[in-house]
């Protein structure tokens, strides 16, 4: 049974950083691309980052609005994932969730994702 689990949200200033992690067991994680989409209330769910291959084929790919700021990466050792934030936003406040699918998928849109954790909120605010 595959399992994504996000961790690392809460509550902090605008300017200040967080790193989310997402936990995953069941499938190959080396061989999957992996995702991570935010939703805001009353908003659609919107791609924030995605990493695929490794080594030196490694590939990340980030929405314009984290662009600079956020940082994707995953640890194959620990099967886990990362999504690292820094100069955070009122407007990054959203719940966050992981995904993994398999490669070669349009990886800004959730149908190219095949496994959800059941996200973390983040929330930015002074």
């Amino acid at each position: 049974q595959v399992q994504l689990v996000e961790s690392g949200g809460g509550l902090v200033q605008p300017g200040d950083s967080l790193r989310l992690s997402c936990a995953t067991s069941g499938h190959s994680f080396s061989t999957y691309a992996m995702g991570w989409f935010r939703q805001a209330p009353g908003k659609e769910r919107e791609f924030v980052a995605a990493i695929s291959g490794s080594g030196a084929n490694t590939y990340s790919y980030y929405a314009d609005s984290v662009k600079g700021r956020f940082t994707i990466s995953r640890d194959y050792a620990k099967n886990t994932g990362y999504l690292q934030m820094n100069s955070l936003k009122p407007e990054d406040t959203a719940v966050y969730y992981c995904a993994t699918g398999r490669p070669g998928g349009d990886y800004y849109y959730p149908i190219a994702y095949d496994y959800w954790g059941q996200g973390t909120q983040v929330t930015v605010s002074s």
